[in-house]
């Protein structure tokens, strides 16, 4: 490619993305692990209430469910993106720029995605501190990557 000063800084933001998809993961890993073990069970005999959501986290607020589920899965397609950027920064050729960036490009917008959600639990106010370190590295995520979205192609 023609460019190679670009090959540093989209390694160092791959491997920024890298870091916090991890930890995006293990917080929405948790969450779903609370939500199983502390959500709504029923009974034999009993009818389901009125408002009931399947999607529900006893930690946060109405988002919260939706928000984790995007951000979880913004987060596996985000480690995805790293495995293809890795190859890409290995290489460095024009061959493969599109599979590195049409990955990075799903997994900014599942980011994006998420933090529509995250600005929804935010507005609705009721969260604990691991759900808001999660908001904020969505928030951050969904900067990052587009950088190095931007990067990988100013390399081209």
């Amino acid at each position: 490619m023609a460019n190679a000063q670009m090959k540093p800084v989209a390694a160092l933001l791959l491997f920024l993305n890298f870091c916090m998809y991890a930890i995006v993961i293990g917080i929405g890993g948790w969450a779903v692990d609370k939500a199983i073990d502390n959500g709504f069970t029923i009974g034999p005999g009993f009818e389901l209430p009125a408002h009931f959501s399947p999607i529900y986290f006893p930690m946060g607020n109405a988002a919260t469910g939706f928000f984790v589920t995007f951000a979880m899965l913004a987060g596996v397609v985000g480690v995805a993106s790293v495995i293809a950027g890795i190859n890409h920064i290995r290489s460095w050729q024009a061959g493969s720029l599109p599979s590195a960036a049409s990955i990075a490009g799903v997994a900014w917008t599942l980011t994006l995605l998420a933090m529509g959600f995250a600005c929804k639990e935010i507005e609705l106010q009721v969260r604990n501190a691991r759900l808001r370190t999660m908001e904020a590295f969505i928030t951050i995520l969904a900067v990052t990557q587009l950088f190095y979205i931007a990067a990988i192609h100013g390399g081209a």
